[in-house]
């Protein structure tokens, strides 16, 4: 097992127990639960690479464990559905490596595209957004990305919220009801082009968020957004469970470069990136 980023390296023997201990866990996690479930026909070298760093608030440790169920399937010709890659990946991340958080980044990768997701006790429902191509491109051309750089110590932060929610704290549990209503407005101004109120949701959507626990925002991220807001940007936030990592901003296309101006002005680095329709997907090189 490799990772390529890290220059990290581990062995095992094919029988021999996995000891999760911070080296390339999510690698030993898929193959634990692939050996155990499926079996293993013999050995086998893998390599990972990312481009997004963990801690990101991207979702990349989720990428990376469906990237690898996904290859496991290929390889072995598994029956596995997109809905049971996602829950896999899940199981592993979260329950088996024990990484603190939702379903949403296995779901996001797995099935790619736009997605309004649903979450209950009895599971999880993808619905794809069709949005026309002129709002896609609008979306693509008009969010900014953006590295703050700082501590994401996301672990901390989910469990700090974890135990807001469970002593049922009234100002938490009412961020999230806001939430949620905000989640169902953002998704019908995507798929009716009111862009300008996507934006407005998705400031109030962070002002909300910032409620959910200490740490996910400082001193630092309230300075990049102020200065990101007086660019232009009608709206922002940081990815992931907060605290540090990138933050991605919303502005009319004429503003766009007023504000990733401002925002390296102030230390940001500003990071390319474009939305693509397809989630997992897998080949064969001869």
């Amino acid at each position: 097992m490799k990772s390529i980023d890290y220059d990290t390296t581990v062995h095992y023997q094919m029988d021999s127990a996995l000891v999760y201990d911070g080296q390339l866990d999510i690698i030993k996690g898929v193959v634990k639960v692939i050996r155990e479930e499926y079996g293993l026909p013999g050995g086998v070298e893998i390599s990972i690479q990312n481009d997004a760093p963990p801690g990101s608030g991207l979702g990349s440790s989720s990428a990376i464990c469906v990237s690898l169920i996904g290859a496991f399937q290929r390889w072995l010709n598994l029956p596995l559905s997109p809905y049971e890659i996602a829950e896999m990946a899940y199981r592993v991340e979260r329950e088996d490596v024990g990484v603190k958080g939702g379903r949403q980044d296995q779901y996001a990768a797995a099935f790619g595209g736009f997605n309004f997701m649903e979450f209950t006790k009895e599971g999880t429902i993808v619905n794809p957004l069709r949005l026309r191509r002129d709002i896609v491109n609008e979306l693509n051309f008009s969010l900014v990305l953006a590295y703050v750089g700082g501590s994401h110590e996301s672990s901390q932060i989910l469990s700090r919220q974890i135990s807001n929610v469970e002593r049922s704290v009234e100002e938490v549990l009412d961020a999230m009801h806001h939430l949620k209503e905000l989640a169902v407005k953002m998704k019908n101004a995507l798929l009716t082009g009111s862009l300008g109120k996507f934006g407005q949701y998705l400031d109030e959507s962070w002002r909300w968020k910032k409620r959910m626990a200490e740490g996910i925002t400082n001193r630092r991220i309230e300075e990049i957004y102020q200065k990101a807001v007086e660019a232009g940007a009608l709206g922002g936030k940081i990815s992931g469970a907060g605290g540090g990592g990138y933050m991605f901003f919303f502005s009319d296309a004429e503003k766009r470069y007023d504000v990733e101006r401002a925002l390296q002005e102030i230390g940001a680095e500003v990071v390319k990136f474009t939305f693509t329709d397809t989630g997992l997907e897998t080949w064969v090189v001869d």
